[in-house]
């Protein structure tokens, strides 16, 4: 933790995730003293940040995406993102860790489904993305196929199956 020259200490305010061409990633977390005032930022390596964050925090760039997300999606995101990072020891959301999936698995799309991700309306396609990728490592996948994105169509609004049945 950072103390300030008056003795308090210093609040994580914001963390923005910085990239320079050929350079390893770097955080800048900015910190404010709430009882002078005094404000400073510190860059530190992504992922590395030390004592600086004082609480579970949003990246600038994973906080903007989630807000570009409808209420009622948004709400439901941050709850899920957040619970598995206090279950992961962690504190920082990141854009990636956002959009990738909440258990840390590393999941492939084939090309077809990734194509058809595309084309689900932009206000819930994370969230179509989140539960593909979290149904796929429920069942010890490590891709998403068409298949899988099928039968999650149909369990959650009854479509697709229809197809089946003729």
């Amino acid at each position: 933790m950072l103390t300030c020259g008056c003795g308090r200490w210093m609040h994580s305010e914001g963390i923005e995730e910085r990239v320079d061409d050929g350079a390893s990633p770097q955080w800048f977390v900015r910190s404010e003293c709430r009882g002078c005032g005094l404000r400073v930022g510190v860059e530190v390596p992504a992922g590395e940040p030390g004592g600086l964050i004082d609480r579970t925090m949003w990246t600038d760039d994973a906080l903007h995406r989630l807000e570009r997300m409808p209420p009622y999606l948004a709400e439901l995101v941050r709850e899920d993102v957040e619970q598995c990072l206090r279950a992961g020891n962690e504190r920082v959301v990141t854009y990636d860790r956002l959009l990738g999936p909440l258990t840390g698995e590393r999941i492939e799309w084939e090309p077809e489904a990734e194509r058809r991700l595309d084309n689900v309306p932009s206000a819930v396609r994370a969230m179509a993305k989140i539960e593909l990728e979290r149904t796929a490592v429920e069942r010890g996948d490590t891709r998403i196929t068409v298949a899988l994105m099928e039968e999650v169509k149909a369990r959650y609004f009854g479509m697709g199956a229809a197809k089946d049945r003729r």
